[in-house]
């Protein structure tokens, strides 16, 4: 017998006529571990040696929060479905119905950071090589929250036999279950490399750098088992959406990675006492 997906309730509970739904419960799940995270990398000394206080991650924390679901929501409107959001304005405030798009929140939180880093009067390069371990898990709580609400179906699989080829809610033909395949490459298997990768001291921005790159190479290769939202056709090679917003990701990350290293005596500073 073929899996089913679950469909579990979207609302996990409710406090009086107050609905809360689990894929909010992920976000604040992602923005725990952006804490908990950010509380380790603050005591790794290459980091503890620039200054880093509590008081710096919980400041970066509500920037990040808005460039998060700011950018988030305005790039699965402007890159994924304009037309439907132009005819349904008033869908574009319910982001607990889902519906974020990585790549604006990527956007998003790259902004909220360098306000950031203006008002702290920090290197903006240095913010980014701080944050970029702490931003994979959550990304992984973001894609089980779409899981739960049966979003982002997978492609038709090309073997029936396949054990965890899924039954999903509103769509015909066995499915991959897509959204957990990013949950744990995307978001959990770059977490495992990049995370061993920033425990050491590395030149400014490589850091940041190996993220984008990470993250993009992991991206491109998923999206060959998530229906796209909409794709082209490259030298008869079908390109999907997420792969099209992919590609600057990864080609700007290899840019950075050679600036860096090339640059080796670029380490971050001690912060002034």
């Amino acid at each position: 017998m073929p899996l089913v997906h679950p469909m579990p309730d979207p609302v996990a509970f409710h406090i009086g006529p107050v609905a809360v739904h689990w894929y909010g419960l992920m976000y604040v799940l992602a923005f725990a571990l952006f804490i908990a995270l950010g509380r380790l990398r603050i005591k790794q000394p290459h980091i503890a040696a620039q200054g880093w206080k509590n008081q710096d991650l919980d400041d970066m924390l509500f920037y990040g929060m808005l460039g998060v679901i700011i950018g988030g929501r305005l790039g699965e409107v402007l890159f994924y479905r304009p037309a439907y959001f132009a005819a349904n304005p008033l869908e574009i405030f319910m982001v607990w119905h889902g519906g974020m798009s990585y790549h604006g929140g990527f956007l998003g939180v790259l902004i909220a950071m360098a306000l950031w880093s203006r008002k702290a009067k920090r290197n903006l390069l240095d913010v980014y090589d701080f944050i970029a371990p702490l931003v994979p898990l959550g990304y992984a709580c973001g894609r089980l929250g779409n899981f739960i609400n049966a979003e982002l179906p997978g492609r038709v699989v090309s073997n029936p036999d396949l054990p965890w080829a899924m039954v999903w809610p509103g769509v015909e033909g066995l499915r991959h279950p897509s959204p957990i395949y990013q949950m744990l490459v995307d978001g959990i298997l770059v977490f495992c490399i990049l995370w061993p990768y920033a425990r050491k001291a590395r030149p400014r921005l490589a850091v940041g750098a190996m993220y984008t790159l990470l993250y993009g190479c992991a991206r491109f290769v998923t999206e060959y088992f998530r229906t796209p939202d909409w794709e082209i056709s490259v030298a008869g090679l079908p390109v999907t959406s997420g792969q099209m917003l992919s590609l600057p990701m990864i080609l700007a990350a290899i840019a950075m990675l050679v600036w860096a290293y090339r640059q080796p005596h670029q380490l971050a500073p001690k912060a002034a006492s």
